[in-house]
């Protein structure tokens, strides 16, 4: 028996054109990474439906003031409250701000005793404000020392000369 004829070009072509089938290995998932998040919010909605908060609609802002003067801020979060209990989550993006950065955009919101604790809370920024300028006052930092212009040690002609007549003497010795 006689071995068949085969051209090992055309064995490459239909080897190369094989894609799946017995004996080649499967394909990898890839995971997408918007799926963690869509699972974390899914989690979130099953504990606050077991906590029974309802959504609130039309809050366009939420300032929560901290106690270092600065504001958690959040724009268009979500908020979901039960009010019999007393309970309300808030959840969305949320940036650290100065509080001179909101209170052009806030004072109208504020009712007379929000301003009168506004006030405190201003004059108590105002007080830790200063009282950390005189601690760097006082530690050197304030000092900008390194920004002035060093004095003129040397005259720069001078040096220019000298090198000059010495690549001159050089010259001389090769030549």
């Amino acid at each position: 028996m006689s071995t068949p004829a085969f051209d090992p070009s055309k064995l490459a072509k239909l080897q190369a054109a094989r894609i799946g089938g017995k004996g080649t290995p499967r394909r990898k998932q890839v995971k997408k990474s918007g799926a963690a998040a869509a699972g974390d919010d899914r989690k979130l909605q099953a504990a606050l439906k077991k906590m029974n908060v309802q959504p609130v609609t039309g809050v366009e802002e939420v300032n929560m003031f901290k106690e270092d003067g600065n504001v958690l801020h959040f724009g268009r979060p979500q908020v979901h409250a039960d009010l019999p209990s007393n309970t309300m989550a808030i959840y969305g993006h949320g940036q650290d701000k100065d509080l001179t950065e909101l209170v052009p955009g806030i004072l109208n919101q504020l009712g007379p005793d929000s301003l009168a604790s506004l006030r405190k809370l201003a004059e108590s920024y105002q007080n830790l404000t200063a009282r950390q300028a005189a601690e760097k006052k006082e530690s050197g930092e304030g000092e900008d020392e390194g920004d002035d212009v060093p004095d003129l040690v040397e005259n720069f002609e001078e040096v220019d000369e000298a090198d000059a007549k010495k690549d001159e003497a050089k010259l001389e010795e090769l030549a």
